[in-house]
């Protein structure tokens, strides 16, 4: 019996409109009702994840930053962080500036940027609204510790910066690609399945007992963490190569459908490969 469910943002809970619908709320109200944690696991900072938690009734703890933070909405410090060095955030930062790259540092629970290169209204959707101008890095680092590094580029650039910075990080740190126009590096052993991974054991629940649900490579780890992987509809392919089903796209509340599917018929559902 499912006992947790993960649920990816961005794409999975809402669509490009950030907005969650009455299905995907109703859906995770009656997972709770029935006794199911429900947490949601994402790229975004706490700060900006806390809303819609308490949007959806969430009180688990929320894995934050792809899994480098983990907190509860009422906890007043996180129960699991773990930080990007500062000399290989230094070393991306400095890199990155030669080539002119579009960067935004996360570090302590706020945003710096250099410059804005979108609309203010681009960085309180997608990143979050407690973000900052500053002049140089050199004080962030100094002041600060680094929770991940995010580049937004057009879709058909990301995968060449992708490349490039696992070149310049190697081992010391992980990259990974969150949404079509963002790649980030992120700690060492930090990814959403190590934090689901951290948030079960805490909860005594079994890996088995787990679902996951997401849409975007930065949800491989937990969908094939997890006991039950879902992957949604509008995710790609190699997402869904790796899931257990695939549930309708965000536009035809596939999470709901999902949720209420486990709810519905439990392990019988495990023998299917995608969703009406």
């Amino acid at each position: 019996m499912i006992r947790l469910i993960a649920c990816d943002l961005d794409g999975t809970l809402m669509g490009e409109g950030q907005r969650i619908t009455p299905a995907v709320r109703a859906a995770v109200a009656e997972a709770q009702a029935a006794g199911v944690q429900v947490t949601v696991a994402t790229g975004r900072m706490f700060a900006a994840t806390v809303p819609f938690a308490r949007e959806l009734g969430i009180t688990a703890p929320l894995i934050c930053y792809q899994g480098g933070w983990i907190q509860a909405p009422d906890d007043p410090q996180p129960r699991f962080r773990r930080t990007l060095p500062r000399p290989i955030a230094g070393r991306v930062l400095e890199a990155s500036a030669r080539l002119g790259w579009h960067t935004v540092l996360y570090a302590d629970g706020r945003i710096f940027l250099r410059e804005l290169q979108e609309s203010p209204a681009f960085y309180d959707a997608l990143l979050g609204e407690d973000w900052a101008i500053v002049e140089g890095w050199e004080t962030v680092l100094r002041r600060h510790q680094v929770d991940k590094v995010l580049f937004v580029a057009e879709a058909e650039a990301i995968p060449a910066m992708e490349a490039q910075l696992r070149r310049w990080v190697g081992e010391a740190a992980t990259v990974v690609r969150s949404h079509a126009r963002f790649v980030e590096v992120v700690p060492a052993g930090v990814d959403k399945g190590r934090g689901l991974a951290w948030l079960a054991a805490s909860l005594n629940i079994p890996r088995e007992a787990v679902m996951a649900i997401g849409d975007r490579e930065n949800d491989l780890p937990m969908l094939r963490w997890a006991g039950l992987g879902v992957a949604m509809g509008n995710a790609p392919a190699q997402v869904k190569a790796a899931a257990d089903w695939i549930a309708p796209p965000v536009e035809a509340d596939g999470a709901a459908v999902a949720i209420r599917r486990v709810l519905q018929e439990g392990e019988d559902v495990r023998a299917d490969t995608s969703l009406p």
